[in-house]
């Protein structure tokens, strides 16, 4: 089941970004910055809690047209072969179409939206993109390839890819740089140079792009994010914002406009409104966005409920198949409402010190009562310590957002 095998790739990805911070934190500090790592990641808590949802319908889709529609069946080695070669070609042409068609580049966006470039970019990934472009690796399907085969590749490919979302490797062996995508050819295609844009969008291989016109070989350093920053630490607004811009810009629109507009490449105006937008030059001396909580204190809270957010998730992902919908959705939306609530209090908002009491509480209710209705010998081991953990959480965000400390850090 694939997300008991993203319950093991979990600890696999928060290792691997570790020994990246570490070993770059000396030469390189500005490689990380811990409130766009933690909205990268919390951004990607989304990603797996929405593929939940997706999953089942998307390979019922798969499955029906291969049932329906095969036309030879390929096993064993050589369907293994074939589907790591095919399953990347069809990426190149979902992840290209993703660039150049607002209704897929407006859930791709999220996957650029970060200013920096380190592997907690490769897990900031959208919520409804997957959905989206399932459809350009239906003709798979058609050669009778397997759910399990498909599943398999496609970590393959998932895997591949993390590794590339980094600064700290240069560049690979020539013959290697000239037949699969490495972090240099990646960067590129993060970059939004104008001469990077719309470059680079093979997954594994980036022969596609040499082959269809795509390849950008890394000339100048890029700059990192997309030509309108975001200016965000809210996951739910990363993944709704460049569809609220498309709504704003449509209602100025004709019929006609509108529909055109969905279709249409990013950037494009009808030409009473001034036409396709030029990619702009970039500004090296720009300053990124980076609203941070009022003290170190609060940045570490927001880091250690992120933890906690993790274990959640790993244990939300390994328990869901004995959950009922009723503590599906409640803790769904628990953990959805957590990584806003570390946004909020990353960016100061008004509201969050009323919203973090009630996350808190709530949070607590709702474990505590799955114990008692379902695990009743364990209740009170769980709830003597979470109560003794959600009053400790309680007392520290209360101090710190009053800027009264229990430990006097120093302020930032």
């Amino acid at each position: 089941m694939e997300h008991l095998s993203t319950v093991i790739a979990i600890p696999i990805f928060l290792i691997l970004i570790l020994i990246e911070f570490f070993a770059t934190r000396k030469k390189h500090p500005e490689y990380y910055r811990l409130n766009d790592a933690i909205t990268n990641l919390n951004i990607g808590v989304g990603h797996l809690l929405f593929k939940l949802l997706t999953t089942g319908i998307m390979l019922g889709m798969y499955v029906w047209v291969m049932q329906h529609f095969a036309l030879v069946q390929i096993k064993g080695v050589a369907a293994y072969i074939v589907t790591v070669i095919l399953f990347d070609f069809c990426f190149y042409w979902a992840h290209r179409y993703g660039h150049e068609i607002n209704l897929f580049w407006g859930a791709h966006v999220v996957h650029h939206q970060s200013e920096e470039y380190n592997l907690t970019v490769a897990l900031r990934q959208s919520w409804i993109h997957s959905f989206l472009a399932f459809i350009f690796f239906l003709p798979i399907a058609f050669l009778g390839i397997d759910v399990l085969t498909l599943g398999i590749c496609a970590s393959i490919n998932s895997f591949f890819q993390f590794w590339i979302h980094t600064k700290a490797i240069n560049r690979m062996p020539k013959w290697f740089e000239y037949i699969f995508n490495t972090p240099s050819h990646h960067r590129v295609h993060h970059g939004v140079n104008p001469l990077y844009i719309d470059k680079n969008h093979g997954g594994m291989f980036i022969i596609w792009d040499r082959l269809f016109g795509t390849f950008q070989e890394e000339m100048e350093e890029p700059m990192y994010g997309i030509t309108t920053a975001l200016k965000s630490w809210n996951p739910a607004w990363a993944n709704i914002s460049y569809y609220v811009s498309l709504f704003q810009q449509a209602k100025l629109f004709s019929i006609k406009d509108k529909l055109k507009l969905l279709f249409a490449k990013p950037g494009w105006r009808p030409d009473a409104f001034g036409g396709q937008l030029a990619v702009p030059e970039v500004d090296y001396q720009k300053a990124k966005y980076n609203a941070n909580a009022t003290s170190i204190n609060l940045n570490v809270y927001v880091l250690v409920q992120f933890i906690f957010i993790i274990i959640g998730l790993s244990s939300y992902l390994y328990h869901y198949e004995q959950l009922s919908l009723f503590y599906a959705i409640l803790f769904f939306s628990i953990l959805m409402l957590s990584t806003v609530i570390c946004s909020a209090i990353l960016e100061q908002k008004s509201w969050v010190k009323y919203a973090e009491y009630a996350r808190l509480a709530l949070a607590v209710i709702a474990l505590n009562s799955l114990y008692y209705f379902n695990y009743n010998t364990w209740f009170y081991a769980m709830l003597i310590p979470s109560l003794v953990l959600a009053i400790y959480f309680v007392i520290w965000f209360t101090l710190n957002i009053h800027d009264r400390y229990v430990l006097r850090w120093t302020r930032q």
